[in-house]
């Protein structure tokens, strides 16, 4: 019996699904790695820090200024003078004076300073952002204690106001590479597993076609070869002449004349 032969040719749809779909998986991997290495480093490290209490022990203003650099449009740049406010708390954890920061960012950007102001062009406002935020630890926060992060590897002599990173950076990070990695798969296996089911339906409906085809000539074998019997008149007169008796003569026989038989 001859193979059966079936296309697997993917449609046009078809094939643009599947493009679709790992253009989606490709998305997804390289966003996992672009997010990992440009936020979810800096999350866990923020992370590692742990919660403590702190009192205000001291808050100075040194006269060193410090510069800054800000934009006034597109190919616009400067720099301006902020002065430095270093506020000292004792935190819980260690037990000890550190310098507080209000987060990692500003704690890279200047370790002498506890706050780096918005960069203006006028020194003024500069210098006035840094002034309210020093008659804030001193009236308001003086008395009280507040909630501050510790990293005793990383950082003894440095505790953060707030964290510049929490938990739902971390949750984005690795969620939405991991929607657009798994809706890319799902969308290739589906594909994939609709043209692997089309394939055998076609492929058991040609298969029944045969059959039903094989069927009906063997069924119709018996009754066509006796119709072309009783059709075929040079048959019909054979069977006839055979089957009908003929008159044969003795092998000595003399024939008799009408006289003789007269007398």
């Amino acid at each position: 019996m001859a193979k059966i032969r079936v296309s697997y040719e993917y449609s046009e749809a078809e094939d643009k699904s599947i493009r679709l779909g790992l253009f989606l998986i490709a998305c997804g991997i390289l966003s996992l790695f672009i997010l990992g290495f440009c936020w979810l480093s800096p999350t866990l490290q923020s992370l590692q820090s742990k919660p403590a209490n702190c009192t205000v022990v001291s808050v100075l203003r040194p006269e060193e200024m410090f510069e800054c650099v800000f934009t006034c449009g597109t190919d616009c740049k400067g720099t301006s003078l902020y002065p430095c406010l270093q506020i000292f708390v004792n935190n819980s954890e260690s037990n000890s004076v550190a310098l507080l920061h209000f987060d990692e960012q500003q704690l890279v950007l200047n370790p002498k300073c506890s706050y780096v102001p918005p960069c203006e062009r006028d020194n003024q406002k500069n210098k006035d952002s840094v002034l309210w935020w020093e008659d804030y630890f001193t009236k308001e926060v003086s008395s009280q204690s507040f909630t501050c992060f510790f990293n005793q590897q990383r950082r003894p002599d440095d505790v953060l106001w707030r964290r510049s990173h929490d938990t739902s950076v971390l949750l984005h990070c690795v969620l939405w590479p991991m929607v657009s990695l798994l809706l890319g798969t799902l969308i290739v296996l589906l594909t994939v597993c609709a043209r692997s089911l089309a394939v055998r339906a076609e492929a058991l409906q040609k298969r029944k076609c045969s059959y039903e085809v094989c069927q009906d000539l063997s069924a119709a074998g018996p009754s066509a070869r006796r119709g072309n019997k009783v059709d075929d008149p040079l048959t019909t007169n054979s069977d006839l002449e055979m089957s009908s008796p003929t008159r044969t003569l003795p092998l000595f026989a003399v024939p008799v004349r009408r006289r003789d038989r007269e007398h």
